[in-house]
């Protein structure tokens, strides 16, 4: 197939094209690189079977040239959370960007497979959080919650795509990815955060008192799962939670972090209070119920976490290490 990938040169979308290259697939991928990185991509630098344009999921006539001759569209460009600020940004990408890629696809014949978030579930305490589960979302007075509210409209945007005008859609809730090549910052999450201040020998920020849980899918796990779905044309509308099933505290993780980088300086820990974030609220337990997947997709999560981290710890300090490689770019290669 010829498979279409927004953001593909972020840490998911990189992998995901990995994954159908190797397979054989072509991949049409766009990115705007506010936060993917050509770097990313750079070891397909020779394969024809690549097409990069830099691009922004806004501009719906641009897309609609990338895209024109693909058999499916993988949407993962997205803003995340905006803790210290871009709310507007992280609204106007994630609604402007879905709706751009319904509209391709509105012919009916290639089906949109959508990368939402396990924030959707909001504050709902009832873990583990199946498919239909409610969405609890808190005041709109915290800009947190834009993030999940913008995911939202996607999915139902998607779902009303599909009722009026036919387009296949599979909707993906991801569970805390991580893996080579995720963000440095707290957009990778705090498990690329933990890695970097240990390596560093400075304090790991704790947000709150540390009890907040998590779930964390290693990227070759969720990026088998995307494949699966992007496969996947069993029903006109279907959603799927991705994600690990174990669960672990915030406080546990930043001491297995401390644990498997072996440095010799001791755990250094720093209490942030929610206070002092501004108008922010977390969410205290996010564990996700993928029996639906399971069943249907077969999906199956094999990497267990002190795994997967000892992976990312290890490519952690190469990164942290080596100045930025070169790109795609330089060669002009591919550019809409």
């Amino acid at each position: 197939m010829r498979i279409g990938i927004t953001g593909v040169a972020g840490f998911i979308g990189s992998h995901l094209a990995d994954a159908f290259l190797l397979r054989g697939d072509e991949v049409v991928g766009v990115d705007n690189l506010s936060m993917g990185s050509l770097a990313n991509i750079e070891h397909h630098r020779e394969n024809p079977r690549l097409r990069f344009h830099e691009l922004d999921v806004r501009d719906l006539d641009a897309m609609r040239a990338a895209f024109r001759s693909v058999d499916r569209i993988v949407h993962l460009a997205a803003f995340k959370i905006p803790r210290y600020g871009n709310a507007i940004e992280t609204l106007e990408v994630n609604n402007l960007g879905g709706r751009n890629v319904l509209e391709i696809a509105r012919d009916g014949q290639r089906r949109v497979v959508l990368a939402s978030t396990s924030d959707v579930y909001g504050k709902n305490p009832g873990v583990p959080f199946r498919e239909d589960s409610d969405s609890l979302i808190g005041p709109s007075t915290i800009p947190r919650w834009s993030y999940a509210v913008s995911k939202l409209f996607d999915e139902h945007l998607a779902f009303a795509y599909q009722a009026t005008h036919g387009v296949p859609i599979t909707i993906l809730r991801f569970f805390g990815s991580y893996g080579p090549r995720q963000h440095l910052s707290w957009w990778g999450g705090p498990q690329s955060v933990f890695i970097s201040a240990i390596l560093r020998d400075e304090p790991m920020e704790i947000h709150g008192d540390g009890m907040q849980s998590r779930s964390f899918t290693y990227i070759s796990d969720l990026v088998d799962g995307i494949v699966r779905a992007t496969d996947f044309d069993g029903m006109p509308a279907a959603l799927f939670n991705l994600g690990n099933t174990v669960e672990i505290t915030i406080l546990e993780l930043a001491r297995l972090i401390k644990e498997l980088c072996d440095t010799p300086h001791e755990l250094k820990l720093k209490r942030v209070p929610y206070s002092s974030l501004g108008k922010y609220e977390d969410v205290m337990r996010r564990v996700p119920d993928i029996s639906l997947a399971r069943r249907v997709l077969g999906f199956d999560p094999r990497v267990d976490l002190r795994t997967g981290l000892g992976t990312t710890i290890a490519w952690q300090r190469k990164a942290m290490a080596m100045p930025p490689a070169g790109s795609l770019a330089s060669e002009g290669r591919g550019h809409a």
